[in-house]
């Protein structure tokens, strides 16, 4: 049995509860995938990709960076934006941690009884 790598990253207060809600709206998490597809992804882009305002993607930034799991950056009139991978991978662990029983142990079901 292998044991699992830990997350170079710890989720820090109310951290874990903040990534669930910004991941519980399938526009947030599709924002997020366009922005994965890219090493540094312009916010223009975005804009150009979804078929909603300026403001809306700019709700779902800050949403996204309020929860840690998007870094963004300002260049001047144009803003760029980056998924942190490490604080995502914590994320699956912490959820793997209280949602999953240990690997090793069998879920054992009882025989149908036939009628």
């Amino acid at each position: 049995m292998t044991a699992q790598p830990r997350p170079t990253h710890q989720l820090v207060g109310d951290q874990f509860e903040r990534i669930a809600k910004a991941l519980s709206d399938p526009r947030r998490v599709a924002v997020l995938e366009a922005i994965s597809r890219e090493q540094d992804c312009p916010c223009q882009q975005l804009v150009a990709e979804f078929p909603v305002s300026k403001a809306t993607i700019s709700h779902h930034l800050k949403e996204l960076s309020r929860a840690g799991i998007v870094d963004t950056e300002r260049q001047g009139q144009f803003v760029r934006c980056r998924v942190r991978r490490e604080v995502l991978e914590a994320y699956a662990a912490e959820l793997l941690r209280r949602v999953a029983g240990p690997c090793d142990r069998e879920v054992k079901q009882e025989p149908r009884r036939r009628r």
